[in-house]
């Protein structure tokens, strides 16, 4: 099939804030975590990155889903720009960031300062959660149509992608994504990410046969009803973290999950292999949330993680994709296991669509809570 990429426009797409009932879903969720918030905060103490002999009072507190995502932050962002300013950084880990940046500004006990987090967030609530800044010295034209707003430029772009365990499929294997819901022709356990659908419930869909033209406005209940036909099949992670140990531990064999993930599972010793039928893509962006005691400091140190230099950094030791334009991916010194696991490398064996950030922004909450609703239904 000839490659295509999906860059689906604002057209028929709700745009706007949350509901009300999604904001007290929110906030009744968020109430819940603050001490979780905190203890992490505290708990992260020993992560400091300290590279340099430069000094400075100066400590910004930077959110990351934790693991390896960290440490390849610390890696391409923190560390260099600990060398250049002396500023340093406490990583705190957390799979529900925005629950807690929700908390933390509504009790206005802001304890973190940069929140790392994918393009929805950033358009559902820039200005209510995280400060509105502006960074003028990068081209708003570098990066693509929609992806900036007034309170972020987005810093890469990603994906959630097929893969499944060569070892365990030997003789027939996988190759498009109806497979991933075939359990005849491959048994076998899949893990998924318990909090998050993204990507799963697009797949679900083209699996079932929409035209992935016409994923947008997704139709939930029917991408719903095509995972309960392999519901009994599914492991329901709570953490990326556990939904990679379930792969390398071979409790499952296949997965929908972030390509950086895949690489690491890949590095971890399982056999996995990539299926470019059909991929979803998005991009994150870097924020600073509403109230931060260190919003300048925090500005500065984001306008650093946004040059060239950085981005290409991250993209090597992460196997994300630079967002800006000027940057030619095709050079970036990707390892062999990222590059097997690039999808914007790989893009003619397959489809390509863009995660709608317009839709995901007005629609996440609803989504998310409908999508845990079914998983203990």
């Amino acid at each position: 099939m000839a490659g295509r990429i999906m860059n689906r426009d604002r057209t028929g797409v709700f745009a706007g804030r949350t509901t009300k009932v999604n904001r007290a879903i929110m906030a009744t969720t968020a109430s819940a975590t603050l001490l979780v918030a905190l203890a992490a905060c505290t708990a992260s103490s020993g992560e400091s990155s300290t590279v340099g002999d430069s000094e400075s009072d100066v400590v910004l507190t930077w959110q990351t889903t934790g693991g390896p995502a960290t440490e390849k932050e610390k890696e391409a962002f923190q560390d260099p720009y600990t060398a250049e300013s002396g500023v340093t950084f406490e990583n705190v880990s957390s799979p529900t960031a925005v629950n807690q940046v929700t908390t933390m500004v509504e009790t206005g006990n802001v304890i973190w300062d940069i929140v790392h987090i994918g393009s929805y967030v950033s358009e559902q609530y820039c200005g209510e959660l995280f400060e509105e800044i502006e960074y003028p010295e990068v081209d708003d034209s570098l990066y693509p149509e929609g992806s900036v707003n007034a309170c972020a430029k987005p810093i890469s772009k990603f994906a959630y992608a097929f893969a499944y365990n060569a070892s365990i499929y030997t003789d027939e294997v996988p190759t498009k994504i109806d497979d991933f819901f075939d359990i005849e022709r491959f048994p076998g356990n899949r893990v998924v990410n318990g909090n998050n659908p993204r990507g799963l419930i697009e797949a679900a869909l083209v699996a079932d046969g929409v035209d992935p033209d016409e994923l947008f406005p997704l139709d939930v209940e029917r991408a719903l009803a095509k995972l309960d036909t392999i519901k009994e099949h599914l492991i329901f992670a709570p953490t990326l973290t556990a939904l990679q140990q379930n792969i390398v531990d071979e409790q499952a064999a296949m997965t929908i999950t972030l390509t950086g993930r895949l690489g690491s599972i890949y590095d971890s010793g399982a056999d996995l292999a990539p299926v470019w039928d059909f991929t979803t893509w998005d991009f994150d962006a870097l924020l600073i949330p509403k109230g931060s005691p260190n919003v300048d400091a925090a500005r500065e140190a984001i306008l650093f993680a946004m040059q060239p230099e950085q981005s290409i950094r991250y993209a090597e030791v992460g196997g994300t994709t630079p967002v800006r334009s000027d940057i030619d991916i095709t050079t970036i010194d990707y390892s062999d296991t990222h590059r097997l696991f690039q999808p914007f490398l790989n893009a003619d064996q397959g489809t390509l669509v863009l995660q709608n950030p317009q839709w995901w922004a007005e629609n996440s909450a609803t989504t998310n809570e409908a999508y845990v609703a079914w998983q203990v239904g």
